[in-house]
């Protein structure tokens, strides 16, 4: 008995509502078995490749490389070859296999493919492929899409949805909000999306709500090279794990900055608990992993929490869930041979800390005049949660540790 089974693109968590196809792992004829993986998609959190449920042939793709699907929307069309018995069987198999490479697989994994099925089967039942909505209202699955029309001033009801059953995608909205300019020699034009549109509509959202402030300090790191030196003869303890510790200690000091404003309720939100996030640059764009609890960890084991997340993301294997709930970011801009900035806070953070390149300089040491390896802490804090005394005090403090690593250690 042969019937057609159609996979819609499940429920990937974290908020997402949307995603890119990379690329297929299949192709139209193809025979594949229950939880094989069929395609690459990418989300503004991660890459994931999406196992389908059902097995037999591949009748339909329902998109192409660069499209941009909403959850709920077909992704594949399979010819399944099965019994009336089989067939429930596979229904029941349907949500207990590898669900999402990344995402991990169990019942809550389950629950989000059933209702992503269910969803599909009843946009299908109500509305034959392409058909306009109910009383002429724009069909807009993604909140994504609505910002977007808004930020451009675009009229959804006057867009016509390319999407499955007629439904606006990004790129229906992006048309409609200006017609193509020309293209001048040598101009290259790149889509903002993916990770790069969410880092942007997240930097955008920091500079736009948070009133943030700046304040730098100038402080003598030789001590801190030498302590990194000496540890490095029991761990691969880096820098920016000192650094890290330091701030976890300034934290539990000054806990204002370890908060976030809830702007719905009016109210500042100061956390028990610590996530340190840090920027690293990787070949799909800057990223903030996540070390959910550092108040927890030894130096060393946040020296290798680090060094492993860092390594995922590079590599392109960071799970959505060590992107999200930071409580403080650490960036190390001088890894790219520069001396300060004013970074910008990691909505919905608080605060950020800046490490500039160590290098010599003049410096009055013990009196005199000595060449010295000096670096600068910037710090920009949402000036909402607390008064500039505050982070000053925080900043000093880091600035101390920096300076005299060995004391400041010695009472973590």
């Amino acid at each position: 008995m042969t019937r057609s089974a159609e996979f819609a693109l499940p429920d990937l968590g974290e908020g997402l509502t949307e995603a890119e196809i990379v690329r297929w792992h299949v192709a139209v004829g193809d025979r594949v078995e229950a939880d094989q993986v069929v395609v690459e998609v990418e989300t503004a959190k991660a890459v994931v490749d999406v196992p389908c449920p059902h097995a037999g042939v591949v009748v339909t793709l329902h998109g192409a490389a660069g499209d941009v699907l909403a959850v709920g929307a077909p992704l594949t069309t399979i010819a399944c070859e099965d019994s009336p018995h089989e067939q429930h069987r596979t229904e029941e198999r349907a949500g207990s296999g590898n669900v999402l490479v990344g995402y991990g697989t169990g019942g809550t994994a389950t629950r989000r493919r059933r209702r992503a099925h269910t969803s599909s089967r009843t946009l299908r039942t109500a509305e034959p492929q392409n058909a306009p909505a109910p009383n002429g209202a724009p069909r807009v699955l993604s909140p994504i899409v609505r910002r977007l029309a808004k930020q451009h001033g675009v009229d959804l009801s006057n867009v016509v949805g390319t999407g499955p059953s007629g439904v606006i995608l990004r790129r229906d909205v992006d048309s409609a909000a200006r017609p193509e300019p020309p293209q001048r020699d040598g101009e290259i034009r790149t889509p903002l999306r993916g990770l790069r549109g969410a880092v942007a509509d997240k930097l955008a959202r920091s500079r736009r709500e948070i009133p943030d402030a700046s304040t730098w300090v100038d402080v003598d790191a030789t001590r801190l090279l030498e302590a990194r030196a000496l540890l490095k003869e029991r761990a691969d303890i880096s820098l920016l794990s000192l650094i890290a510790r330091f701030c976890v200690a300034g934290l539990r000091r000054f806990p204002e900055l370890n908060s976030s404003v809830d702007t719905e309720r009016g109210e500042i939100v100061q956390f028990g608990h610590i996530n340190l996030g840090f920027a690293a640059q990787t070949p799909r764009g800057l990223m903030v992993p996540v070390v959910r609890d550092a108040h927890e960890m030894s130096t060393a084991q946040l020296s290798e929490a680090i060094a492993h997340r860092t390594g995922l993301a590079r590599a392109g294997d960071l799970e959505p869930k060590h992107l999200t709930g930071g409580t403080f970011t650490l960036n190390n801009y001088g890894v790219f041979g520069v001396d300060g900035s004013t970074p910008i806070i990691n909505h919905p953070e608080a605060a950020i800390l800046g490490i500039g390149r160590i290098i010599d300089k003049p410096w009055a040491h013990r009196g005199e005049l000595a060449l010295r390896k000096v670096t600068q802490l910037s710090l920009t804090f949402d000036h909402r949660v607390c008064d500039g005394a505050t982070a000053g005090g925080f900043l000093r403090y880091i600035a101390d540790c920096t300076e005299n690593p060995i004391t400041a250690l010695a009472d973590l």
